[in-house]
This record gives structure tokens, C-alpha cells and sequence, in this order.
């Protein structure tokens, strides 16, 4: 894979009826975590720890800042996170694949310097099943 684009990697939020890039986004990350259950015991081989195969918790976080620059999405984000609700985004990973579920908005900062723009941080945290489509 050749280098890529950071603006290529797209997050998209749902509708209802398609899914709308969050636009104004300068930075974005995607990651992915996996939580270990460690089942090490008395007679582990050379007392090396051992991890439980396929167990423990996984999740996938989002997060992004920028500027607004969509009235559309600005309030899609804005419903989402006030009302708590769970809507299906999706990240586009250039030459990469798609990840696709649900996500709780977790955090959302808005700042503004006294000569400049106003911006805005946000977190998302995975809240369910997280597919994943290679491109």
C-alpha cells in the first residue's frame, strides 16, 4: 500500500436514509483495542502468562477535530450527542477497508480563539457489533 491522503479518511455519520461525511474535519483517528484475560496459573509453562483465546472485550474508537463547515452534519453530531442516541458511522480507511456499527458520541469540545475560528473535538466510542469491508 502506497502512502495515502490523510483527507481521504473519511468519518460518516447516518441519516436515516445515507450516511453524511462529518465535514470540517482536520485530524482524524481510528482505534482499535482488545482487552486480554489472563488465565496464567501455577504450572504455566516458565511461569510465561497465557492469555484466554478470544475472550475479553473488544472496541473501536473515533475521534476528530475541525472546524465547522456543514450545517447538516454539524447537526447531526449535535442531535446525537445530546440525545444520547447511538447512530451508525462509518470510517472510510483509504485502500484500506470500511468499518462500519454503532457509536456513542462520548465527548464533544467546541473552542474558539478571539482571532480565528471556532473548532470542535469529538470522541466515539464503539456501542455494539463493528464490521469491517475490505476495500
Amino acid at each position: 500500500m502506497s502512502a495515502q491522503k490523510g483527507k481521504d479518511l473519511l468519518l460518516k455519520v447516518h441519516d436515516g436514509t445515507s450516511f453524511v461525511t462529518v465535514a470540517g474535519l482536520r485530524s482524524r483517528t481510528l482505534a482499535f483495542n482488545a482487552q486480554s484475560v489472563d488465565v496464567t496459573h501455577a504450572e504455566s509453562a516458565g511461569r510465561w502468562r497465557e492469555l484466554l483465546e478470544g475472550a475479553g472485550v473488544k472496541r473501536a474508537s473515533v475521534s476528530g477535530s475541525g472546524v465547522f463547515k456543514d450545517a447538516a452534519s454539524d447537526a447531526l453530531v449535535r442531535q446525537a450527542f445530546f440525545e444520547g442516541t447511538l447512530p451508525q458511522c462509518q470510517v472510510l480507511v483509504p485502500d484500506f477497508g470500511t468499518v462500519t456499527g454503532p457509536f456513542q458520541i462520548t465527548a464533544l469540545e467546541i473552542a474558539a480563539e478571539h482571532d480565528g475560528e471556532v473548532t470542535f473535538d469529538l470522541t466515539l466510542e464503539s456501542a455494539g457489533a463493528i464490521a469491517f469491508a475490505a476495500l
